[in-house]
């Protein structure tokens, strides 16, 4: 696994969240990486973050808490 995911596995291993969060918000940091085409989300700017959002309603079809499981994924990495 990169040093990356291990980074934020690592904060949210450090506030205790329960095992099932941790695999799903490290699936959204992922999932985020590759949809911006393996660009590390470093320096993302809102634009990005809304149109990933945007991406998962309209062409992913997910529901409210998904994509915000998604961005509250989004605020670790």
């Amino acid at each position: 696994m990169s040093p990356f995911i291990e980074s934020i596995r690592a904060v949210i291993r450090t506030k205790q969240y329960r095992l099932k969060t941790e695999k799903s918000y490290l699936y959204w940091a992922r999932y985020f990486i590759r949809f911006r085409h393996l660009k590390y989300p470093n320096a993302v700017g809102n634009k990005e973050l809304e149109t990933f959002l945007s991406y998962l309603a309209v062409s992913r079809g997910v529901s409210a808490a998904t994509q915000n499981q998604a961005l509250c994924a989004y605020i670790y990495v």
